[in-house]
């Protein structure tokens, strides 16, 4: 039988491998190239996502995080997790990312749902929290973010899908037309 531990550990997971995915096929420039009129961007999304899982899942839970984070220095610019400096590449960000993987785990590992964490950036009224709220945190908070990655990347070069092995869009639609349709339909509002 699967608990439901095992079922938010597989969610979680699932979307991860899925955000990773986005970032295949896609140049150093467009991953990192801010796409929004907030500077979002790819490989942003995910240095966010890889320090997040740090702090929710290490940090909370009263271990020590491993790296050192944007939140060390009180002097730093509070969005330093949203975008990749010249000097962290792709595969630094991305080991990044499996190394909090790798760290959360261990915390799965040793702790039920109902264990209790304090969640420093979060007010006292909010504190304790379990394991079990953290993981039904982190599964919508990645998803948020995938949902942003999947659009940043159509706008990048057409690339649809939530894995690898289906685009979960037909591949025979006239796809051109029906935005053409929406457009004409979003027209009559103007």
């Amino acid at each position: 039988m699967t608990t439901q531990k095992e079922i938010l550990l597989d969610y979680l997971q699932s979307i991860r491998d899925a955000v990773l995915w986005k970032l295949e096929g896609a140049s150093d420039y467009d991953v990192r190239r801010p796409l929004t009129p907030t500077g979002s961007n790819l490989l942003g999304i995910v240095k966010h996502l890889a320090y997040v899982e740090l702090g929710y899942f290490v940090e909370s839970f009263g271990r020590e995080v491993p790296v050192p984070t944007p939140f060390d220095d009180p002097d730093a610019d509070p969005h330093d997790d949203l975008h990749a400096f010249a000097d962290e590449s792709r595969d630094g960000i991305v080991a990044l990312y499996r190394l909090a993987w790798a760290e959360s785990a261990k915390t799965f590992a040793d702790r039920d749902l109902d264990a209790e964490a304090t969640v420093p950036w979060w007010p006292d009224d909010r504190n304790p929290v379990t394991l079990g709220l953290l993981l039904v945190h982190m599964v919508a908070e990645t998803n948020r973010h995938a949902g942003q990655i999947d659009i940043l990347r159509e706008t990048v070069d057409g690339a649809v899908g939530h894995r690898a092995t289906s685009s979960n869009l037909p591949d025979d639609y006239d796809w051109k037309g029906y935005v053409v349709r929406l457009e004409e339909i979003a027209g009559e509002f103007r």
